[in-house]
C-alpha cells in the first residue's frame, strides 16, 4: 500500500496515470514555439514587413494591430497568431472593396522583376472643382513613352504609415504609380475619403499616346481650410503597387 501511495504522489499533479504529465505537455509547446520562432528568424526578412517598426524605446511595434513586443522573435510569433491574421484579412478585404476598378494588368505574375530603371516618368497634375457639389478633384496624367510591351501602368493608395520615405503624418495619404521600366512615383495628397462613384473616380490607359490618366474627387464640399495641392514624394522611390 505504501509503494502504491508513493507512485501516485510521484506523478505530476493533475496528470492521468500513464500520461506524460501536464508539465511535459507545456514544455513541448514551449519547445515547439521556440523552434518556430528560430525558423521564422532565419527565413523572414522583417525589413520587408510594412507593419514592423522599432520604436525609440528599443521595443518593436505592429502598426497593423497596434501591439508592442520585446524582441523580434516575439513579434514574429505575433504575426502567426489569430489576431494578426484576422487584421490582415480585414485589410485585404478593405483594399479590394476600395479599389474595384484596378486594371486587368494587375492580374499578372507577382514574381520580382529585374528591369533596369530609366528614371521617373513625366507627369501633369490638374486641380479642379465640381461647380455643383463644390468637391475638389485631382487629375493625374502620367507619360510612359517607353513602357514595356503588353504592360499597363498600375496605381495604389497608401497610408502615411505604410510608406518609409517620409515621416508619417496622419493628415496625408499617398497615391503611387508604377510601370516598367520607370521608377515608381508617389504623390502626397490629403488624407480625405475618396469618392468612388464611377462618375467621380476613373482611370484610363491611352495605348497609342502612352498616357495613363486617373481622376479622383474628395468626398464632401471643400471647406477651404486645407490645400489640395499634391506633391511628389522625395527622395527615392516608395513601394510599388502590387501586381495582383
Amino acid at each position: 500500500a505504501t509503494s502504491n501511495k508513493m507512485s501516485y504522489m510521484d506523478r505530476d499533479w493533475g496528470a492521468k496515470a500513464g500520461g506524460g504529465g501536464v508539465a511535459s505537455d507545456i514544455q513541448q509547446k514551449v519547445d515547439r514555439r521556440e523552434r518556430l520562432r528560430q525558423l521564422a528568424l532565419q527565413t523572414v526578412d522583417l525589413q520587408k514587413d510594412p507593419y514592423f517598426m522599432k520604436n525609440h524605446l528599443g521595443s518593436y511595434e505592429c502598426k497593423l494591430c497596434l501591439t508592442l513586443h520585446n524582441n523580434e522573435g516575439n513579434y514574429l510569433a505575433h504575426t502567426q497568431g489569430k489576431r494578426h491574421q484576422q487584421n490582415l484579412a480585414r485589410r485585404a478585404a478593405k483594399e479590394a472593396r476600395d479599389n474595384p476598378t484596378l486594371p486587368q494588368a494587375n492580374k499578372r505574375s507577382i514574381k520580382p522583376r529585374k528591369t533596369v530603371k530609366i528614371g521617373k516618368p513625366g507627369y501633369r497634375v490638374t486641380k479642379q472643382m465640381d461647380p455643383e457639389t463644390s468637391q475638389r478633384s485631382l487629375l493625374f496624367e502620367i507619360d510612359y513613352p517607353e513602357i514595356e510591351d503588353t504592360l499597363q501602368p498600375r496605381h495604389r493608395f497608401m497610408s502615411a504609415y505604410e510608406q518609409r520615405v517620409e515621416a508619417p503624418e496622419k493628415e496625408w495619404q499617398y497615391l503611387l504609380f508604377a510601370a516598367e521600366p520607370y521608377e515608381t512615383i508617389g504623390f502626397k495628397i490629403p488624407n480625405q475619403e475618396i469618392d468612388k462613384n464611377p462618375t467621380k473616380f476613373f482611370t484610363s490607359w491611352d495605348g497609342e499616346n502612352k498616357v495613363f490618366t486617373l481622376q479622383l474627387y474628395f468626398k464632401g464640399a471643400d471647406s477651404g481650410r486645407r490645400s489640395h495641392a499634391p506633391s511628389l514624394m522625395q527622395p527615392g522611390a516608395p513601394q510599388a503597387p502590387p501586381s495582383s
